[in-house]
């Protein structure tokens, strides 16, 4: 990592460090029916640029029972949000093409007022100011990286079904 550090890279670069690291056996996963996806269902899209991070959340998602879709940069989440109803959008927002700013600004342009999905970011950057602005631009919420089961299952809970008719 070179200096100054980016709050973002660290977190990068310590992700891909944990991430070699084997998984301890001793983990329990929830029975099939005690999953937070069974009690409140939703549909899900991440979207991440950072592979190790898609896999992290992918994977912390699928524990609690959600099957999400995976968008890999700003410009992939809008259309994804175009084709699909989603209930939450886990938007990071430091991505190439488009960013989490800016995909969560065309978003909300595009969709009426409790027709669009709830937009979450999903950031390492945990500052007050950047907490700010992304509810500024117009997220709904803020989870900070690294991504912790309490946080992300809050998130999931405040999220309401978008009623499709």
């Amino acid at each position: 990592v070179t200096k100054p550090i980016k709050a973002s890279k660290l977190y990068d670069a310590l992700i891909d460090v944990v991430a070699s690291q084997p998984m301890p056996a001793s983990r329990v996963l929830p029975a099939q029916g005690d999953r937070l996806a069974d009690r409140h269902p939703l549909r899900v899209l991440v979207a991440e640029d950072n592979g190790v991070n898609q896999k992290v959340a992918l994977a912390m998602l699928r524990s609690l029972g959600y099957r999400a879709d995976l968008a890999s940069d700003g410009v992939e989440a809008v259309e994804a949000v175009r084709r699909v109803p989603y209930d939450v959008v886990f938007m990071d927002l430091q991505m190439p093409e488009l960013d989490g700013l800016g995909a969560t600004k065309q978003i909300i342009a595009e969709h009426q007022p409790g027709r669009r999905p709830r937009i979450v970011a999903l950031t390492a950057n945990a500052f007050e100011e950047d907490r700010d602005a992304c509810l500024a631009a117009g997220m709904d919420d803020y989870v900070s990286k690294p991504l912790k089961a309490d946080a992300l299952e809050a998130a999931l809970l405040k999220v309401p079904r978008i009623v499709v008719m």
